[in-house]
């Protein structure tokens, strides 16, 4: 058999809501055996029963929102059911996966489940059946729900072997995973006491424990006490999950099944079939008894069940060895959860290989002296035990009451090499990288309630690095509607930015949701931008900026003789000059936007200016880097060889107040248009310097450009003469490219020799393009390319994109390389889905544990009474004629009577609040409706509408987008009816 791992675990126990509380109930010994809680039953009126068990706290809690399940469907839903929901999630998010990413994949559900109580409870009277009960009830639906709400189309199945259930269920997992019939799966098993009926059969069966407490292998064992428990494991195989660099709790060595045949009772435990299936689980697994070192028995405490036990695990693990096999068993913390006892053993078994130590098994003190353990190679654990390095190997039994037994084999997890950089001695040490810690919930309050829980988890840790931590959030926290994200570098500045975000605001109904992807447009900064030392601060901190810099650097070295890199990142004066600004602001505008993309940063259309349009033709595909680069040095050349003398000056007003100024100054020219009042002007020194005063003179604003050379002026003419010659291999763009030579998009236009020389003499038509940039693509955010802030002030100067937000990934001397993931953080808020593991280098890819999702408890269905009633007839409540006019579209239908029809369907229907059912909800993402419940909406539209006549569903369906939409169609056809 091959190997499985274990890769993800969520439970709730009695007294331990969630795996880490299991563990802690197990290591100090503890017990969640309480009174039986009046919710159930009245425990005086069965004294047969007894009055204490295993019961776990808000059972009757389901966020049914959440999974968009109407509230009159939870209350019909088994609580098996709803209980496995939330497991579920949790359990994926606990393999370090966000749930929906697994949506439409073949992953299979395996749940052991055992009778079917709920629908007994609920479906006895038959005037009260209702088609929601039929679902609800079904022990098949346990698996199918999950595969339902979480969209997988693998293998899903319920199985029912009485209290082996969930184990059985994770063998036939582990066999279909190795069968390659799906590559993830959930296993495990749930159950929930719902009533005493099954405890007085255990009592007149003589298995019952007087108090409530199984006491396995204990001389005070006197039988079964009964417990809810759910507990669900994720599992791969383990080649994936190495591969996938998946945290392993533990691995799957072998399992095996059988069941007792024909033997003296078809409720009483067989010790031979016990002993054929240890021996067969550990032949498939490859091992030998003697190599076992714990085995999680069944350990129920009845008196027979426990001496078959033993003499069974005697007959294959007596044999010689260092030290005896150590047992226990978890029953004795929980009580026995019945279809959930297998899956309560396998993770108990699995974090105790995970820590490497197993729990001691509580009431060993009073070890069974009949049982003989130590003549039968045994020995029940009084105190925990701890393991030795290496691999350890134990084994978990369970065994139905019907005879059908499981036993499994589990292994340690493999060591593996903790990742580590591969950029030597430019890595940033752990402790001060950046990363983006991300938050996603499906409401603004379950955001804030994450984020609050998130913040007490972060705040439970050492103090220290956050990168890692931030990565396996993005891996796992970033599915949900409305989102938060933080660039942090530790985890106190995280802790402090999540309490900041889970206070209640004032715009609570809109904090974090995204209505659809944000529209990035890249701005490439020109010349005038540089200085000594450029995105260092970026270059230290991102393993990505550097790989793209260093593609730039490669491809102008040829041209240059040497490292335009190092003299960026040395801090070289040189870079002011005309040969080394130009190709290093070119390599920092193609390293930054490649930076960008790589991380799923796609624009919508970019801009360059000037010097700038070359990085931003590579960006668009009209140019290749090689081509751009021999391009860049090229004119980075010419220019140097032009005379000195030439200057730019930026003013405050339109070339219209400039005319008369430029005619009497020779020479003169203007060389950009950024805005209607951003003009820049470029020609001889002397010349700027008069018009400098003439201008400050009459109070405008004027600031001397910090160039070398009077750029788009016809003092360039020898350069773009320089550029003319030659052949360039370009092609027509491939994202929009707004030209400032032409002030316009760029479509099928070629940008070659003679656009390039163009580009140089001719003005910058900078507010034209942005003009026509924002008109083709309509951008939510603007992102400057370059290493300081220009193009983003000059497009808030002009007001051509008004409320769009601006981002700066690398904004100037100050820039620490937080900027960029910053950036990646505001458009994740703003609807991206960023390539997350491009953030980091290879040393800060870990697995981090996070504090699982916080589901509502605001929501609870336990009363069988409330629900079993059919919805009610419907009586009519709209006149014969419909008014003129739509609602209002604000969630209010006091002014539109088809629309307050249609409400109360709705909210008759789905048991919701008419205040929660508004013009604006969807039936199936936000009311969680399905084809059935649209059938009796068609029912309860009709006799609320009577004058609207029988509509099909047929007729329906492409109004059924929202609320407003069927009440928009409804009132079109009582018009025409009428009319």
């Amino acid at each position: 058999m091959g190997d499985v791992a274990i890769v993800g675990i969520d439970c709730a126990f009695p007294g331990a809501a969630g795996v880490q509380a299991y563990w802690d109930l197990l290591m100090r010994g503890g017990d969640g055996i309480a009174p039986v809680p009046a919710q159930r039953w009245a425990a005086r009126d069965f004294p047969a029963v007894g009055g204490s068990g295993g019961f776990i706290d808000d059972a009757d809690v389901f966020d049914s929102d959440f999974f968009s399940v109407t509230p009159r469907e939870a209350a019909a839903m088994d609580p098996h059911h709803r209980l496995l929901l939330p497991c579920a999630w949790r359990a994926l998010e606990d393999s370090g996966r966000a749930p929906g990413d697994l949506a439409g994949t073949e992953t299979g559900v395996f749940v052991g489940v055992m009778g079917g109580e709920w629908g007994r409870l609920t479906m006895s009277d038959p005037a009260r059946t209702t088609a929601l009960l039929g679902s609800g009830s079904s022990a098949g639906m346990a698996a199918n729900r999950i595969s339902y709400h979480f969209n997988f189309t693998g293998p899903s199945l319920a199985v029912d072997t009485a209290c082996s259930s969930s184990l059985v269920a994770v063998h036939l997992a582990a066999g279909s995973l190795l069968a390659e019939e799906c590559d993830t799966a959930l296993a495990g098993g749930v159950n929930v006491v719902l009533s005493p009926s099954l405890g007085m059969v255990y009592g007149q069966l003589g298995l019952a424990a007087a108090d409530g407490r199984c006491k396995p292998f204990s001389a005070d064992a006197d039988g079964i006490g009964r417990s809810d428990g759910v507990g669900l494991v994720v599992l791969r195989r383990l080649a994936d999950a190495l591969a996938d660099g998946q945290r392993i709790y533990a691995v799957l060595r072998g399992s095996a099944v059988n069941q007792d045949g024909r033997s003296n009772g078809v409720i009483a435990p067989n010790r031979w079939s016990q002993q054929r299936v240890l021996n067969s689980a550990y032949r498939r697994a490859g091992v030998a008894p003697d190599r076992v070192a714990f085995v999680e028995a069944h350990g129920t405490g009845t008196v027979l069940g426990d001496a078959i036990e033993c003499a069974a695990l005697g007959a294959v693990h007596a044999v010689p060895r260092d030290t005896p096999c150590a047992i226990g068993s978890v029953k004795g913390n929980l009580g026995h959860t019945e279809g959930a006892a297998g899956i309560a053993g396998l993770i108990k078994t699995a974090l105790a290989l995970h820590h490497r130590i197993v729990p001691a098994s509580l009431f060993a003190d009073r070890e069974n002296p009949q049982l003989r353990l130590g003549e039968r190679g045994l020995r029940l654990l009084k105190a925990p035990m701890r393991l030795p390095r290496g691999e350890t190997l134990a084994g978990v039994s369970s065994f139905g009451m019907g005879g059908t037994n499981a036993h499994a084999v589990l292994g340690s997890a493999p060591r593996t090499p903790r990742g580590a950089g591969t950029d030597g001695a430019r890595s940033r040490p752990a402790r001060d990288a950046v990363g983006v810690f991300t938050v996603s919930a499906d409401t603004p309050e379950a955001l804030r309630r994450n984020l609050a829980a998130q913040a007490d988890a972060v705040a439970g840790r050492p103090r220290g690095a956050a990168a890692a931590l931030c990565r396996s959030s993005n891996l796992v926290k970033t599915g949900l509607p409305h989102r938060f994200a933080a660039a942090v570098r530790d985890t106190g500045a995280l802790v402090d930015a999540l309490r900041r975000a889970a206070a209640p605001t004032d715009t609570a109904a809109e904090q974090g949701r995204p209505w659809g992807r944000p529209v990035v447009a890249f701005l490439f900064t020109g010349q005038g931008s540089e200085y000594p030392g450029m995105t260092a601060g970026l270059h230290r901190e991102s393993p990505l900026y550097r790989r793209h810099l260093a593609e730039a650097d490669e491809a102008l070295a040829p041209h240059l003789g040497e490292s335009v890199r190092d003299l960026v990142l040395g801090g070289d004066e040189r870079v002011h000059r005309p040969r080394f600004a130009q190709p290093a602001l070119f390599a920092v505008g193609y390293a930054l936007a490649r930076t960008l993309t790589s991380l799923g940063v796609g624009p919508a259309a970019v801009l360059g200016h000037s010097l700038g349009e070359y990085a931003a033709a590579v960006t668009a595909g009209a140019l290749g880097l090689e081509e751009a680069a021999r391009l860049v040095a090229r004119r980075g050349a010419l220019t140097a060889e032009l005379p000195a003398g030439g200057g730019m000056i930026a003013t405050g007003v339109g070339p219209g107040e400039l005319a008369g100024l430029l005619a009497a100054e020779p020479g003169t020219a203007v060389a950009a248009l950024n805005g209607p009042s951003d003009t820049v002007v470029s020609g001889p020194l002397d010349a700027l310097e008069r018009i400098t005063r003439q201008l400050t003179g009459r109070g405008v604003r004027v600031a001397r450009l910090p160039v070398t050379h009077a750029f788009h002026s016809p003092l360039m003419a020898p350069a773009a003469a320089g550029l003319r010659t030659g052949t360039v291999r370009s092609a027509p763009p491939a994202v929009p490219l707004a030209s400032t030579r032409h002030g316009r998009v760029l479509r099928h236009d070629l940008m070659d020799a003679g656009y390039w020389a163009g580009q140089i003499e001719e003005p910058v038509l900078m507010d034209g393009a942005l003009a026509a940039l924002v008109a083709e693509v309509a951008p939510t955010h603007l992102i400057e390319i370059g290493p300081r802030g220009v193009l983003l002030q000059i497009a808030a100067r002009g007001g051509r994109a008004p409320g769009v937000e601006y981002l700066h990934p690398a904004p100037g001397p100050a820039s620490t390389g937080l900027e960029l993931a910053e950036a990646v953080a505001a458009l994740y808020r703003a609807g991206l889905d960023p390539r997350w593991e491009e953030l980091y280098a290879p040393g800060h890819r870990g697995v981090e544990p996070l504090a699982p999702y916080v589901f509502s408890s605001a929501r609870r269905s336990w009363d069988r009474e409330s629900f079993v009633q059919p919805a009610r007839p419907a009586t009519a409540t709209v006149p014969d004629a419909p008014r003129p006019g739509r609602g209002a579209g604000d969630g209010r239908d006091g002014d539109d009577p088809v629309l307050h029809a249609v409400v109360q369907a709705v909210a008759e229907v789905g048991g919701h609040p008419p205040e929660r059912v508004v013009r604006e909800a969807r039936f199936y993402e936000d009311l969680g409706f399905d084809s059935v419940m649209i059938m009796q909406l068609k029912n309860q539209v009709e006799a609320r509408l009577p004058r609207v006549g029988e509509v099909s569903v047929q007729q329906m369906l492409p109004a059924l987008r929202s609320v407003g939409a069927l009440a928009d169609f409804l009132s079109d056809v009582l018009m025409a009816r009428s009319s």
